[in-house]
C-alpha cells in the first residue's frame, strides 16, 4: 500500500526532500547484509510506499509539495532532479509569490480557502496514481504560518474529502527560546486544529535534534540541513520495511494502518515520539560495535528516562515497583519523572535480529493500568539493516514524554492572550478570541489526560 506525503511550507518541503533521499539511499545500499533476493524484497516494498516508476526508469516521489513562495520549493525540485537517482512529479508542486508572514490565520482562513481546490487537485492526482491508499503522511512545522496554518486547513480537508484513508501529522515543535514571536500562539492553535482532524502526531523537538547534532554527530556549527537529515534517519528507520510477524519472512503492506493500530488505542492520545539508537558520525562508528542487549538496555531507560538520545541518560529512573506505594500522579514540574506509556513499538534492523530480547519492554510497570502489555507493546524485525548501522533500534512511542514541553506551549501563550498581545494580528483574519479559548481548553484537556495515566 502506499503512502501519499503532503510537504508543507519551508520546514516541511526540505525534510521532505531529506525524507525521500534517505529512503531511496538507504534501500538502494549495498550494504544491506542480507541475500540478493532479500534486498530485491525490501527496494520493491520501500518503492511501492513511497515512489511511483517515471517511464525512463526513475522513481518519483509520491509527494505534493505546497508553500507560498517559491524559492524552497524551487531549490527542492532541483535538488531532487540534480541527485539523479529520484526525483518530484512535474505536476506536484502548488506556491504562489506571498508567504504567510508566520501568521497561522493567515495561512488558515486566506491562503487555505483560497486555494483549497488547487491543492486538493494535486493531492487527488497523487492519490490515483496509487493501486491501493494507506494514507497520508503530512509533514509541517509548528510556528510560522504556512506549514501551520495552511497545513491544518489542509489536514481538515483531507479529513472530510478522505476519510476512511489515515492521516498522521509529522509536526517540527519549535526551539523553546523561539525562532518566531507568536509561535506559540501558532503552536496551539496549529496542535488543537490537527487533535481533531489527524489520527496521529508524529513530534519532533527541535532542541532536542539539536543536541542529537551536537553531542552524537560531533557537528560544531548545526543548519537547518542537519537537523532534517537527523530527522530523515530517524522517520526512515520507521518508515522503511519490516517483516509483518515473527518468523515470517515477507514485509508489511500497510505501513500507517500497523503503525495506528499498534500506538493509538484511543483518540485522547494521539501524540508519538521516535528514539533511536544508535546514532553517530561515520567516523565514530568505524570503531564502535554493539550489542543487541545492549542496544535495548539503553533504549529501554531512554524511554523511561525520558532521554531523547543515548547519552546522558539518567540510570536513577526506575520503574515504579509493585508492592511499594505509587509515586502520585505525574506533576508537569518534576524534574526526574517516570515516563509512562500508553504503547511502545521497537523496530529492530540488522544481523541476528532474531536473536534480540526485547522483554524488558513486557514490564506492566512500563505502560498505563488500563493497558495490558500483550495490547502496548509491539516489535517489528528485519535482517536487512539500516543504512550504516549494522544494528539499529528505533522506538516509536505514545507516552507522557511531551507533556512538559506542551505544558510550557500553552502557558506561554495563556500569557500572551491574557495580555491580548497581538491578537488583532489574527482576529483580522477571523480568527476569534473563542478560538484560542476552545484551544487552550482542548489542549488543556489532553494535558491532564496524560498526566493521569
Amino acid at each position: 500500500m502506499s503512502i501519499v506525503t503532503v510537504q508543507l511550507g519551508q520546514c516541511g518541503n526540505q525534510i521532505g526532500f531529506e525524507v525521500f533521499d534517505a529512503l531511496f539511499n538507504d534501500s538502494h545500499c549495498s550494504r544491506g547484509l542480507c541475500s540478493k533476493r532479500e534486498n530485491e524484497a525490501y527496494q520493491a516494498s520501500c518503492k511501492e510506499r513511497f515512489f511511483s516508476e517515471e517511464e525512463n526508469g526513475v522513481p518519483v516521489a509520491r509527494a505534493v509539495l505546497v508553500d507560498m513562495e517559491p524559492k524552497v520549493i524551487n531549490q527542492t525540485l532541483s535538488k531532487a532532479a540534480c541527485s539523479g537517482r529520484w526525483k518530484y512529479g512535474q505536476h506536484s508542486c502548488f506556491c504562489q509569490k506571498q508567504g504567510s508572514g508566520n501568521n497561522w490565520a493567515y495561512g488558515y482562513s486566506v491562503h487555505g480557502p483560497r486555494h483549497e481546490e488547487s491543492i486538493m487537485n494535486l493531492i487527488r492526482k497523487e492519490v490515483e496514481k496509487c493501486e491501493s491508499l494507506s494514507g497520508f503522511f503530512i509533514i509541517m512545522s509548528m510556528a510560522g504560518g504556512t506549514g501551520s496554518g495552511l497545513g491544518a486547513f489542509v489536514t481538515q480537508n483531507l479529513q472530510d474529502q478522505y476519510s476512511s484513508a489515515l492521516k498522521m501529522n509529522q509536526i517540527i515543535w519549535p526551539y523553546g527560546t523561539g525562532e518566531v514571536i507568536v509561535q506559540n500562539y501558532n503552536s496551539i492553535l496549529t496542535l488543537s486544529h490537527l487533535y481533531r482532524s489527524s489520527d496521529a502526531l508524529l513530534v519532533h523537538e527541535n532542541d532536542a535534534v539539536h543536541k542529537i547534532c551536537v553531542k552524537l554527530m560531533n557537528i560544531k556549527q548545526v543548519s537547518f540541513c542537519d537537523i532534517n537529515q537527523v530527522l530523515a534517519h530517524q522517520l526512515g528507520s520507521v518508515f522503511q520495511p519490516t517483516y509483518s510477524g515473527e518468523g515470517l519472512f515477507h514485509y508489511r503492506r500497510n505501513p500507517l494502518g500497523d503503525l495506528m493500530e499498534n500506538l493509538v488505542p484511543h483518540p485522547e492520545f494521539k501524540m508519538l515520539g521516535v528514539r533511536n539508537i544508535p546514532q553517530m558520525s561515520e567516523n565514530s562508528l568505524a570503531y564502535s560495535t554493539f550489542t543487541w542487549a545492549g542496544l535495548l538496555k539503553h533504549l529501554r531507560q531512554m524511554l523511561i528516562s525520558n532521554a531523547k538520545m543515548e547519552e546522558g541518560i539518567d540510570w536513577q529512573v526506575r520503574p515504579p515497583l509493585s508492592g511499594l506505594p505509587p509515586l502520585g500522579k505525574m506533576s508537569v514540574n518534576k524534574e526526574t519523572h517516570f515516563n509512562t506509556s500508553i504503547a511502545n513499538l521497537v523496530i529492530l534492523r540488522g544481523k541476528d535480529v532474531q536473536s534480540a530480547d526485547v522483554g524488558a519492554f513486557k514490564d506492566p510497570a512500563l505502560y498505563t493500568s488500563w493497558l495490558e502489555p500483550v495490547h502496548a507493546f509491539s516489535v517489528w524485525k528485519t535482517q536487512r539493516a539500516f543504512r550504516k548501522y549494522e544494528k539499529s533500534a528505533a522506538l516509536v512511542s505514545n507516552s507522557q514524554s511531551l507533556v512538559k514541553p506542551l505544558d510550557m506551549i500553552v502557558g506561554k501563550a495563556w500569557n500572551m492572550f491574557a495580555s491580548r498581545a497581538y491578537l488583532h494580528q489574527y482576529t483580522k483574519f477571523g480568527i476569534e478570541e473563542e478560538d484560542f479559548l476552545d484551544s487552550f481548553t482542548l489542549l488543556e484537556q489532553v494535558i491532564a489526560s496524560y498526566c493521569n495515566l
